[in-house]
């Protein structure tokens, strides 16, 4: 671990000139000052934040090796540094950075000394997605949180706060600065493929109020946080990392909808904002996406809002980007709209130096990308990073997933948990009543760093509450001889728990069946809450809003009792004869009685 003499070594003085001390801001002149001295080169770099293969920023695996090579032409983060001097570097569990906290500290160390160690070496600002929920980079023993719509169903801005505190505080301690959450969008499309549950819900106001509340937590732990998707990914019913969607809102409905959220972030201080690919005829006519719109970003975003952070593109390997220009087009436009920061080309190379080309051309000045330049410098003085760019296994082992951090995620999740159906007061169930449980339904692919399935989760966690619980996994599209199993394995349990995922066809027919046996079935909704429209007959029905071990341990203590359900629906869930007609309104949630 270096010395904080070897930073300011490494720095080659950059740290000192810009004499920055324990308050961790820097002037603008000084910042200029910085600029004035890179090469065209350099600030062309500082723009990029890119994905990198390993778990070492100088020796990962041969798998990732090869993997660099293939798609970066370099073997390693620090050779990627060198050649392209990124601004930037992105972590994903399936580049395999994120193995373990002390090995993310070590990856974040490495980053940042191969690029301190450069002619003019800036610190990098580290990033990742760990939106808690269904969205997440680092797994246990992190803490993990529940999702977005979870936090809304709790409804509580301070519960909001502490979860952006407690998760900002341990992604500093591992070296990431930068997270890409809060979700700012408001989902008022059910079917909505990519948002969904990541949103806080489908009233404005209250999403606004969320995205403050954890926008504050984060950026008080010293990471800046991100509101994303703009102009407001809400309403869409394709997914914009496979397609390129398009919002019919009106730019009147935009201000009373979209834009509530983005500006209670703005007013919070946001230190990013994230673009979305998709098209808003209403903001603009060309047809172009809002992350290569000029009228979105710069008219809108700079000049109404008044925004004046660090501007991010979503991925730039999405379909919703690349579907109208090249890969070299891409990041031009993208720098002529207004963005900084350009995140996770397809190919470095190619975006790179199509830049370049642009800068030497003409077509983009020098002074355009020293103005974004400047923004990314200004966030990553406030961070501290030119102070202390370095973080140590002994604040990893003080801070992340600490037993007061986990107890905070379960209380946290215990007030989100909804019950929305409870006939003849089925639950909560009684151990002595009903003490063999079956637990069967979706086992979808567990969402990073928990345990799962989710089968397995809920058993475990009933068992735990005194219940002998069986799990048998049956699948996002169980099979006829998979519900005839389930069917069978029913009749020896005194209650079943069924876990429902974006319900099919195919778990409609199980559940159905199960509820033919006579036996009590209570299911969980482990996404989206909207499946408990589809399954009239069931007699208890619980929202948990995801899969992840927190909010499945929190739905296992409210079916035992041992928790009360308090949490109220963000979004209504509109009937299946007649989406029309709301089933379910914002706020239903049913409470067990005394």
């Amino acid at each position: 671990m270096p010395s904080r003499r070897t930073v300011l070594a490494a720095t080659a003085g950059v740290a000192a000139s810009l004499a920055i001390g324990g308050t961790a801001h820097a002037d603008d002149k000084k910042l200029r000052s910085l600029i004035t001295r890179m090469t065209l080169e350099e600030k062309v770099g500082q723009l990029f934040v890119m994905r990198v293969y390993g778990h070492s920023a100088t020796a990962p695996d041969q798998a990732d090796v090869d993997a660099n090579l293939k798609e970066i032409g370099v073997r390693t983060a620090a050779e990627m540094i060198a050649r392209y001097r990124v601004g930037g570097i992105i972590y994903f569990t399936w580049a395999h950075n994120t193995r373990d906290p002390n090995q993310i500290a070590d990856l974040s160390n490495g980053i940042q000394k191969a690029s301190l160690r450069q002619p003019r070496g800036l610190p990098v600002l580290v990033s990742t997605d760990q939106e808690h929920g269904i969205v997440c980079r680092v797994g246990e023993p992190a803490t993990l949180f529940p999702g977005a719509m979870a936090i809304g169903a709790g409804g509580s801005r301070k519960d909001a706060h502490a979860l952006g505190r407690v998760a900002g505080q341990e992604l500093r301690a591992i070296g990431i600065r930068q997270n890409y959450s809060p979700v700012a969008d408001v989902n008022v499309n059910p079917a909505n493929p990519v948002i969904g549950v990541r949103s806080f819900g489908s009233e404005a106001g209250a999403v606004a109020g969320l995205v403050a509340a954890e926008v504050a937590g984060y950026q008080g732990a010293g990471v800046a946080a991100t509101a994303k998707h703009f102009p407001g990914h809400g309403d869409t019913a394709v997914d914009s990392h496979y397609g390129f969607p398009v919002i019919t809102h009106s730019r009147e409905l935009w201000e009373k909808l979209d834009a509530v959220p983005f500006r209670a972030a703005i007013r919070a201080g946001i230190d990013s904002i994230m673009t979305a690919h998709i098209q808003f005829p209403a903001l603009d006519a060309s047809g172009d996406p809002a992350t290569l719109s000029h009228p979105i970003l710069t008219g809108i975003l700079r000049g109404e809002l008044g925004y004046d952070g660090v501007v991010v593109t979503d991925s730039l390997g999405m379909e919703g980007v690349r579907t109208k220009y090249g890969d070299d087009r891409v990041p031009v436009l993208a720098l002529k709209a207004g963005v900084d920061q350009l995140l996770n080309p397809p190919s470095l190379d190619v975006a790179w130096n199509a830049v370049l080309r642009a800068v030497q051309g003409g077509e983009l000045t020098e002074a355009r990308l020293d103005e974004s330049i400047l923004r990314i410098l200004r966030l990553k003085a406030r961070l501290g990073l030119f102070e202390k760019p370095y973080v140590s296994h002994g604040g990893v082992t003080r801070t992340v997933g600490t037993p007061a951090h986990l107890a905070a995620a379960d209380r946290i999740a215990e007030r989100t948990t909804t019950l929305l159906v409870n006939e003849g007061r089925l639950l909560p169930l009684n151990r002595n009543t009903h003490p063999k449980l079956l637990v069967v339904g979706a086992d979808p692919a567990s969402p990073s760093g928990t345990t799962g399935p989710p089968t397995g989760v809920l058993a475990a966690a009933l068992t735990e509450l005194g219940f002998t619980a069986t799990a048998l996994p049956t699948g996002t599209a169980p099979s006829a001889a998979t519900i005839a199993q389930a069917v069978a394995a029913a009749q020896d349990a005194d209650a079943v728990i069924v876990g429902t995922y974006n319900i099919t066809a195919a778990q409609k027919t199980l559940v159905e069946q199960l509820v033919a046996t006579g036996r009590p079935v209570v299911a969980v909704a482990i996404r989206n809450p909207y499946d408990v429209a589809q399954l009239p007959t069931v007699p208890a029905y619980l929202a948990a809003y995801s899969w992840t071990d927190v909010e499945l341990r929190a739905a296992a203590r409210v079916i035992a009792g041992t928790a009360a359900p308090r949490g109220r629906l963000p979004v209504p869930v509109q009937r299946a004869d007649d989406p029309a007609k709301v089933l379910y309104p914002v706020g239903h949630g049913l409470s067990y009685g005394r």
